[in-house]
Order: structure tokens, then sequence, then C-alpha cells
């Protein structure tokens, strides 16, 4: 497959690896990009890790010359996109240390009560109480962020709760719906564009979830090439009526010699 010279969007979870997994082709695909200097970035919706604690992960599964300057989470595209469009600064979070490394980067205060704002990533350790806490700031009139709406996240195990079902239920408690960031909605592009000084004719977007991924493309109208070796297959892509620009099922395809 030929595609014209771009700056590639790469997903994680389902394109890269699945649990401590390496996908076939990933490997070879980042060694390849690195070694030809093709600026990519991981565009991933996973909202936990820092830029740090993500290039660790993946280098700890096998991944070589990566840096915490090839990330672009959905927790930085949520902190940069409220930070651009709404001046209070009080900020109430439900996640791990990517939202809260986000949230500060961009000038927000982290506060226990009497937040503007409530930022929902995913929280592996999430309890009833920080739910309710955060939801009674809701009520008294914080705005809802969620930093993406992931319904599953794919594990080796099997599928795990992904944090657009969390966000989902605060949407049902307040009957209102959050401000959309991460994948699919076309906030996260526009945040990415304004952050690396991007057009968005000048990316593409690699991705396994026709519904964030795909569909993030096809909102934003930025090209993007579907990989079969995650949530979707070839036959989602009628049932869904998400069309992909190319479609692959291994990375080495985009490997030119």
């Amino acid at each position: 497959m030929v595609i014209k010279m771009k700056t590639y969007l790469i997903d994680l979870d389902g394109t890269m690896y699945k649990g401590t997994n390496i996908i076939d082709g990933a490997k070879e695909f980042v060694e390849y990009l690195l070694k030809n200097n093709i600026e990519f970035y991981f565009f991933t919706n996973n909202s936990s890790r820092t830029p740090k604690e993500a290039m660790e992960h993946m280098t700890s599964l096998g991944f070589e010359g990566i840096t915490p300057k090839h990330f672009y989470t959905s927790a930085m595209a949520a902190a940069r996109y409220v930070a651009m469009n709404y001046k209070e600064r009080n900020a109430y979070f439900v996640g791990q240390s990517g939202i809260e490394e986000a949230l500060i980067q961009e000038g927000f205060t982290i506060v226990e009560d009497g937040a503007d704002f409530v930022f929902i990533g995913l929280d592996k350790k999430g309890t009833y109480e920080k739910y309710s806490k955060a939801l009674r700031q809701l009520v008294k009139g914080a705005i809802l962020v969620g930093t993406n709406n992931d319904r599953i996240l794919l594990q080796e195990n099997g599928a795990n709760i992904g944090n657009g079902s969390i966000v989902a239920m605060f949407e049902y408690a307040l009957g209102r719906e959050s401000l959309k960031i991460g994948k699919p909605h076309p906030a996260c592009i526009e945040v990415f564009c304004e952050m690396f000084n991007k057009r968005k004719d000048e990316c593409i977007i690699i991705g396994d979830n026709l519904e964030t991924d795909i569909l993030c493309g096809v909102n934003a109208n930025v090209e993007t090439v579907f990989v079969t070796s995650g949530v979707h297959k070839i036959s989602d892509i009628e049932r869904l009526q998400i069309k992909p620009d190319n479609i692959i099922t291994n990375l080495k395809e985009l490997i030119k010699e």
C-alpha cells in the first residue's frame, strides 16, 4: 500500500498491543518510522498514563526508540480543550496520573470541593465514594468533561469496562451530557493540530476501532487506515456504516522498502 507521507497518529490498544502482547507487525512498523525519520504520535484514548508512563509501558513490552514526546493522550486533549475554551481553572478529577499531570500542565488547580470542572478518566481503583464525590460537585454546577467514550477495553483475558461506560454513568445520573473530547470527536484532532502546529490534511489516523479511531477521521475529515488487529473486523464496516479510507490486516503493509 502506498500512502502519501503524512504525520501518523497511531492508536495503541488493539493496534500496537493487546494487553501485554505486541501485535504482529507493530514493532517493525515503529522501527521503520524511526529509521526513516517519519513523524508519528501515539494517539490514544487511554487517559490513565502520563506520556512517560506510556513510554515505559511500551518499552517493557519490547518497543525501542520511543520517547514521551511521541504520545498524545485524551487526558492531554481534554485539559487543553477546556483551557482553550474556558477561563475557570478549578478541577476535580476521577482518574490516574495521566489526567492529573495533564491538568496541572494546563494551569488547573486540583481541588476537593468547589470545582468548575469534573474530569472523568479511567481509574482502575475507582470507588463508589470517589464517584459520589464527583457527582456531588457536578450537581452543584461543575461541568462534566469525559476524556474519552470507549465502552470497553480489550485485554488478553477479554473485555474490561472502558472509560466511556463510566462517563455514561455520570451522564445518566445528571441527565445531561459531558463535553466530548477523545476519539471519535473532532475536538481531539483540533486540539492536536493546535498543539503541534499541523493541518488536518497533513495527518493520517491508524487504528483498529471503527467507532473511535476511524470515525474520528471521518468526523474530522482526516485520512484513515483501518487495521483488522483488534476490536473490529472487515465485516463490521458494513454493519456500522463507518468507511475507512484504507484497510490493512497488518501494519507491515505500510512499510515501504
